[in-house]
């Protein structure tokens, strides 16, 4: 029985996923504020007549969670507690008729470049003169700034291609355009997303213009700090890293996944690189740039992995000592290249890697973490929670990197601002400091 008033054209969004996610979900917002929705981001106020999820169908794990995730808020209408339940995202573009017959629920499902589509279902126009503005979610200091959509890697186990489509480059007009109305609206960092950094203007100009796009983003006032993430590493463009010196706005900071470190399993996750390759591109790029941090990620149990596989895997990490690192266990999934071969590696033993690499990965963070300690540092302030400040340098990204702690109680810095810090000491992925 419903027992609370809801408000009329009231949408709360929900998010699960990656941060191209994020800002789908922000132009979403953008277009439903402009057609006089009143918009809210994961509301805990309960008092919204519709609900708008945007999911994820990356992996397993994923999947689970946004099915999980459609059956709580179906259940919230079974109640009367929402009116309209509508689903978008990765999941939906590729299980929208299974999902339509074990979920009838939910009023409409849309596909990840349907938005015009779900707008007209909610009565509401596509605001074309509103292209490229959005309702950050993030802090106002920084913002997800996605450059293209889609993917033309060959890769064996991603089916990104298979819910977001072919790459397509955003102009790069436009891109500038949004990085000045981001910037007057008080972002200082742009952290640059995309399913592969380094194919934008392949289709624009039949070559790679990252390097273009990034000297005139650091030309645009107000953008401090620029970060790039998910950067292919076959093929790519070293004169990124020629900008990279350049420009004291572009953060020495490459977020590179990797996947795994044996030629063997490389040649079979269709990723066009040689381990001896790979090791070089690592030693060339730390050599332009010798300050640079380093993030990737890698697979743990993908088909065929043998014990020497893993080892010499684990072995390597230990070698090159990357800056930051995360691991995915495989998720087998269908109508992608990897899913002709048998997922032969048991789910336990996939996990029982995964968390040796990061214990590994976990003492090469506390080591080099060390070397900060006496250091002065610039500080982005990110948020106030318990007893601290957590800021972050140019080193670290939101949510998965490093953060720096400043003790509330002895010190004041204001969220959104740049601080000097003092670094006194460091644990695995925290750094404590004083301001100066």
């Amino acid at each position: 029985m419903k027992t609370k008033t809801l408000q009329k054209n009231k949408v709360n969004v929900v998010t699960l996923g990656c941060a191209k996610n994020i800002f789908d979900s922000e132009v979403m917002m953008a277009q439903l504020k402009a057609n006089q929705f009143d918009v809210a981001h994961e509301s805990q106020d309960e008092d919204a007549e519709i609900v708008i999820i945007n999911t994820c169908g990356f992996i397993d794990n994923a999947k689970e969670e946004s099915i999980n995730t459609i059956l709580g808020w179906a259940k919230e209408k079974e109640a009367g507690n929402i009116h309209k339940l509508y689903v978008t995202g990765c999941l939906s573009e590729r299980y929208k008729p299974e999902l339509e017959k074990d979920i009838p629920e939910v009023d409409a499902f849309f596909g990840t470049r349907e938005l015009p589509k779900l707008l007209k279902t909610l009565k509401a126009d596509y605001k074309h003169e509103l292209v490229g503005e959005r309702l950050l979610t993030t802090p106002q200091h920084f913002a997800y700034f996605k450059i293209s959509e889609g993917c033309d890697r060959p890769c064996s186990f991603c089916a990104i291609p298979l819910m977001r489509g072919k790459h397509t480059s955003t102009d790069p007009d436009q891109l500038i355009k949004n990085a000045q109305q981001l910037a007057a609206n008080g972002t200082k960092e742009l952290i640059l997303i995309a399913q592969d950094l380094t194919y934008y203007g392949l289709d624009l100009n039949k070559k790679r213009t990252l390097p273009d796009l990034l000297r005139r983003l650091s030309d645009v006032e107000g953008i401090d700090w620029i970060r790039l993430q998910y950067a292919f590493p076959a093929g790519f463009p070293m004169e990124i890293l020629d900008v990279m010196n350049e420009r004291s706005n572009i953060c020495n900071y490459l977020d590179m996944p990797l996947q795994h470190a044996t030629t063997k399993m490389l040649t079979s996750m269709r990723r066009g690189i040689t381990r001896e390759k790979t090791d070089q591109l690592i030693q060339d790029i730390r050599s332009k740039v010798p300050d640079i941090a380093l993030r990737t990620t890698l697979i743990a149990g993908y088909p065929g992995e043998t014990q020497a596989d893993f080892e010499e895997m684990l072995q390597w990490v230990e070698a090159t000592r990357f800056d930051r690192l995360g691991v995915f266990t495989y998720s087998h999934e269908e109508n992608t290249h990897a899913h002709q071969l048998r997922d032969d590696v048991p789910a336990r033993t996939k996990k029982k890697r995964a968390d040796a690499i990061m214990a590994a990965q976990s003492d090469i963070s506390f080591e080099l973490n060390q070397r900060f300690v006496g250091r002065t540092m610039k500080v982005l302030i990110d948020r106030v929670e318990g007893p601290y400040f957590h800021g972050r340098t140019e080193f670290d990204s939101p949510e998965v990197d490093n953060e720096v702690l400043i003790a509330k109680a002895d010190h004041f810095v204001r969220v959104g601002d740049f601080v000097e810090v003092r670094i006194d000491s460091a644990e695995h992925y925290d750094l404590f400091a004083t301001p100066l």
